[in-house]
């Protein structure tokens, strides 16, 4: 009876620790790969990748375009035929003074989506992951913008080829239109720093999209996009006068115009070298400490 007890209760206890498998030094290595360590990527090697990943996003979520296709073009359209000959007489006048101008307003806008695609990222914890690779610490940030560039490029063309149906003629030609195209880029690129800052530091995307929206409103309809400042009040000239937006419509009509304004296109290269050092510096801190 004891032998019994004593062989069932050998039978249900758990095995002995020196029991337990302990890999070796041979087994470890038939599952390593082979050769030496890939070396660590570049900084523009793993921004482009995570350039390349915000693109895929479009492509698995294509309703993402929406905002730089059906929007800019709903815009051209309403403010050409709805202000048009009220401001300049005829729609065809006032197109060639408006086009230029709803093309930044369309693209500045824009940029705010980088903010609240970072925050998403970070609520759904993909920042995490991304802290742990051995890559360049800003990559994943720079990522997002070059991605979004591409969103830049595509409402601009989209607003342009509207324009030239619609009977837009640029005076400055394919040199300008492009030089101009550019610029616009390169200015939302520095912008969008302002809202990835936004989306580390804010709860949520709607927090997000609340306070650009409360940012970008008044500064691209407080501008020259719509008429010229002259015919406003004192008081909010002075605003107008010295907005981004406003120093970037006048560089950008300048060109696609044929009249290019070098101090306008100045004003804005030097305003973007200053958003990408103090809200990319003041990002990346904060990406650090996240």
């Amino acid at each position: 009876m004891t032998t019994a007890t004593s062989t069932s209760t050998t039978k249900d206890r758990p095995q002995d620790a020196e029991d337990t498998y302990t890999p070796t030094a041979e087994s470890l290595q038939s599952v390593l790969a082979p050769g030496e360590r890939p070396p660590r990527p570049s900084a523009l090697s793993a921004s482009l990748t995570f350039g390349w990943r915000s693109m895929l996003k479009i492509k698995h979520v294509p309703e993402q375009l929406f905002d730089v296709t059906v929007f800019p073009i709903m815009m051209t359209l309403m403010f050409t035929y709805l202000f048009g000959g009220a401001l300049a007489g005829s729609t065809a006048e006032y197109l060639q003074y408006l086009l230029p101008g709803i093309m930044v307003m369309s693209v500045v806008m824009t940029t705010m989506y980088t903010g609240v695609a970072v925050n998403t990222d970070i609520s759904k914890g993909i920042f995490d992951r991304f802290r742990t690779l051995p890559v360049w610490r800003p990559a994943a940030m720079v990522g997002y913008l070059l991605g979004d560039m591409l969103r830049y490029a595509l409402a601009s063309v989209v607003i342009l080829v509207v324009g030239l149906i619609l009977g837009y003629r640029p005076d400055g030609g394919v040199f300008g239109v492009t030089a101009a195209i550019l610029l616009l880029i390169g200015f939302s690129f520095a912008f969008s720093w302002i809202w990835t800052m936004f989306g580390l530091l804010l709860r949520s995307e709607k927090s997000v999209m609340g306070v650009s929206m409360m940012v970008l409103f008044p500064l691209t309809f407080l501008s020259n996009i719509l008429v010229e400042p002259e015919t406003m009040p004192g008081w909010l000239q002075a605003f107008v006068d010295v907005s981004p937006v406003t120093h970037l419509v006048a560089a950008a009509r300048g060109l696609m115009d044929g009249n290019t304004d070098t101090g306008e296109i100045g004003w804005v290269l030097v305003a973007s070298a200053v958003l990408i050092a103090v809200f990319g510096t003041l990002t990346m801190r904060l990406y650090n400490r996240k």
